[in-house]
C-alpha cells in the first residue's frame, strides 16, 4: 500500500487495514483534530449559552409564554438529527456532512441573531440544532477514523472534556456576552470560530468514504425516528411544566410517540438499509454501554440542573455565584476524562474496571450530595460535586471507545452517533423526572413545616404559589415581595421573616437531596450494567461479535482513503 506521504487523492479501490486505520501525515491529523474539537466545541456550548440571556431576549422580542422553545428546538433538532447523520456517514463518507453541517450551524447562528420575534429566533434555532447535531456526530466518530484503535482513548477523552467544558461554561459565557454586548452577540461569536473550522476541514480533513456501491435511503425509517422522538421529548420538556402529565397534550404526545417507536422497529427490521440497523443492538458489549449512557446521563444533568438550585436556594449564593460553582465540577470531569483516556491508551484497554471505577466514583459524590443540608460549607459541597464530576468523566471516552472497537466498520457511525443519542435521551428523562420530584417533594414537604404565626402573615394565594414552585424563590422579584410581606407586620417580622427562610430552605434541600438519590440509584444501576460488560481487545472485532454473528452475509464495505487533503 502507498503511503500517505506519496498517495494521491484518488485512490478509489484501495483498502484500509482490519481497523479502517490509515496514518496521515502529522500536520494534517493535528490540524484536522483542532477543528472538531473546536467544533464540538461550539456545538454544545449552544445547547445551554441562552439560558442566562433569556430574559433579555424576551424583553426585546416578547412571546414569553415561548420562551422555552429557544432552547427545547435547538435540543430536538440535535438529538433527532444523531442517529440519522450517523448512519449517513456510513455511507457517504464524513467530510461533506461535517462542512454543511458546520456551514448550517453559522447559517442557523447568523439568522438567530437576526431574529426580530420569537418565531422566528424559535425557528432558527432548530436550524441551528440540525447543524449543531451533525457536528457532534462526526465529532466523536472522527476518532476512529483518525487514530488506531490503541491510541483512541486519549483523544475521545480529549472530546469527552470538551463537551464537558462547552456545555458548563455556556451560561456563564452567555450571561457575559450579554452584558457586555447584547444577545445578539451569543450567536454571532460562532461565525469567526465557524468559518476557520469550515478552512480547516476544507483543506485538511481526509477524504473518508466507503466504496462504492448502491445505497437505499430509508425514507420511512426516517420519517419514524423523526416523529418517535420529537414526539417524546417534547412530551418529556412540557409534562410537569407548561403542561400536567396527565394532560392531553402530554398524553397524546406519549402515546403517538410509542406508537411511532414500534412503527419504527418493524420498518427497521424490514429496510433494506436501514438507518438504523437492529442489528448493531445485539453486540452485548453495544447495548450495555447504551445501558449505562442512558442512566449516567440521567443523573449528569440531574446534578448540572440542580446544584445551582441548591447553592442559591438552600446555601444563600447569589445568582452568579451558583453558576460559577459548576466550574470546579467541570474541572473534575476534565481532568477525569483526560486521566481515563490516557490510562486506556497506555495501560491496556481495560473497559470494565475503569468503568466500574468511574461509576463508583461517581456514586460516592452523587451519595455525599444526597446527604448534604442547609447547614452544609460551601467548601463541603464544592468537594462532593468535584468528586461527581470527576467518576463522570472517567466514563466519558470508555463507552465510546466500547462501541467502536465492537462494531464493523460499515456501522461505525450510527453506532458511535447512537451512543450520544442514548445519552440525550437519558438526560432529557431525567430533568423531565428530577424537576417533577423537586416540584412534589417541596410541595408536600413545606405546607406543613411552615409555623402558624407565618402561615397569618403570608396571603394563601402567595403561600401556594410560593409551594407549587419553588424556583418562584430565587427571583429578586419575589424576595423583595416576601420581604415586603413581614415588613408590613412590624418589628417582629424580621424574626418571622427569618424564620420562614429557614423552612424554605430545609424544604428545598430535602426536596434536593431526594433528586440526588434517585440519580445516586441511576448510576448504581449503571454500575451493576457495567459488570456484564465483557473485556474488548482494542483493535480485534472478531472476538465480540454475537453469538449469531449478525453481519454474516453482509459485505465488509472497504474504505477508501485520500491521505491527503481533496
Amino acid at each position: 500500500m502507498n503511503s500517505p506521504e506519496n498517495a494521491g487523492p484518488n485512490l478509489s479501490g484501495q483498502n484500509a487495514p482490519e481497523d479502517g486505520f490509515i496514518p496521515l501525515p502529522k500536520k494534517q491529523l493535528v490540524l484536522t483534530m483542532a477543528g472538531v474539537m473546536v467544533a464540538l466545541f461550539l456545538a454544545s456550548l449552544d445547547q445551554t449559552i441562552v439560558s442566562t440571556a433569556m430574559p433579555r431576549i424576551i424583553a426585546d422580542l416578547e412571546g414569553f409564554d415561548r420562551f422555552t422553545w429557544v432552547t427545547t428546538a435547538y435540543l430536538l433538532a440535535s438529538t433527532t438529527v444523531l442517529p440519522i447523520v450517523g448512519k449517513l456517514s456510513d455511507s457517504y463518507g464524513r467530510k461533506g456532512f461535517l462542512i454543511s453541517g458546520t456551514v448550517i450551524f453559522l447559517g442557523g447562528s447568523v439568522l438567530a441573531g437576526l431574529s426580530q420575534d420569537m418565531t422566528q429566533l424559535i425557528i432558527f434555532r432548530g436550524i441551528q440544532g440540525i447543524g449543531g447535531g451533525t457536528m457532534m456526530a462526526i465529532a466523536f466518530i472522527a476518532v476512529a477514523d483518525l487514530f488506531p484503535a490503541g491510541e483512541r482513548g486519549k483523544y475521545q477523552g480529549m472530546l469527552g472534556s470538551v463537551f464537558a467544558l462547552s456545555s458548563i461554561i455556556g451560561p456563564t459565557l452567555g450571561g457575559f456576552v450579554t452584558d457586555q454586548l447584547s444577545w445578539h452577540w451569543i450567536f454571532y461569536i460562532n461565525i469567526p470560530l465557524g468559518i476557520a473550522v469550515i478552512a480547516l476541514f476544507v483543506v485538511f480533513f481526509p477524504q473518508i468514504t466507503p466504496a462504492t456501491r448502491e445505497h437505499r435511503l430509508d425514507y420511512a425509517g426516517i420519517v419514524a425516528l423523526v416523529l418517535s422522538v420529537v414526539s417524546l421529548l417534547l412530551a418529556l420538556s412540557w409534562g410537569g411544566g407548561q403542561y400536567d402529565w396527565v394532560s392531553g397534550q402530554v398524553l397524546g404526545l406519549m402515546i403517538f410517540g410509542s406508537v411511532m417507536v414500534l412503527v419504527f422497529i418493524v420498518v427497521e427490521s424490514r429496510a433494506a438499509d436501514p438507518i438504523m440497523p437492529l442489528w448493531v443492538f445485539r453486540y452485548p458489549s453495544v447495548s450495555v454501554s447504551l445501558v449505562v449512557t442512558s442512566l449516567s446521563g440521567f443523573g449528569m444533568f440531574g446534578v448540572i440542573v440542580f446544584i445551582p438550585l441548591y447553592f442559591q436556594g438552600v446555601l444563600g449564593a447569589s445568582a452568579t455565584n451558583s453558576g460559577s460553582f459548576l466550574t470546579p465540577m467541570m474541572l473534575g470531569i476534565v481532568v477525569g476524562a483526560i486521566i481515563s483516556g490516557q490510562a486506556l491508551s497506555r495501560l491496556g484497554a481495560h473497559y470494565r474496571l475503569q468503568g466500574l471505577i468511574g461509576l463508583g466514583i461517581m456514586a460516592a459524590g452523587m451519595l455525599l450530595l444526597s446527604g448534604m443540608s442547609a447547614d452544609t460549607s460551601f467548601s463541603r459541597a464544592v468537594g462532593n460535586i468535584v468528586l461527581m464530576g470527576f467518576g463522570l468523566g472517567m466514563t466519558f471516552p470508555v463507552y465510546t471507545l466500547v462501541v467502536q472497537n465492537s462494531v464493523p466498520r460499515r456501522v461505525l457511525g450510527v453506532a458511535t452517533s447512537s451512543l450520544q443519542f442514548f445519552r440525550s435521551i437519558g438526560g432529557t428523562l431525567g430533568l423531565a423526572i428530577l424537576g417533577s420530584v423537586v416540584t412534589s417533594r417541596f410541595a408536600t414537604a413545606l405546607p406543613g413545616s411552615v409555623p402558624e404565626s407565618v402561615q397569618q402573615v403570608i396571603p394563601s394565594e402567595k403561600l401556594a404559589t410560593i409551594t407549587g414552585d419553588p424556583y418562584a424563590l430565587l427571583s429578586p422579584e419575589a424576595g423583595a415581595q416576601l420581604e415586603q410581606s413581614f415588613e408590613s407586620i412590624g418589628p417582629e417580622g424580621i424574626g418571622l421573616l427569618s424564620e420562614f427562610m429557614d423552612v424554605l430552605r430545609q424544604a428545598l434541600s430535602s426536596a434536593i437531596s431526594d433528586v440526588f438519590l434517585i440519580s445516586l440509584a441511576m448510576v448504581i444501576a449503571a454500575w451493576v450494567v457495567t459488570l456484564f460488560l465483557k473485556g474488548i481487545p482494542q483493535g480485534d472485532q472478531s472476538k465480540i461479535r454475537p453469538k449469531d454473528r449478525p453481519e454474516d452475509g453482509q459485505p465488509r464495505d472497504p474504505l477508501v482513503v485520500a491521505a491527503r487533503p481533496d
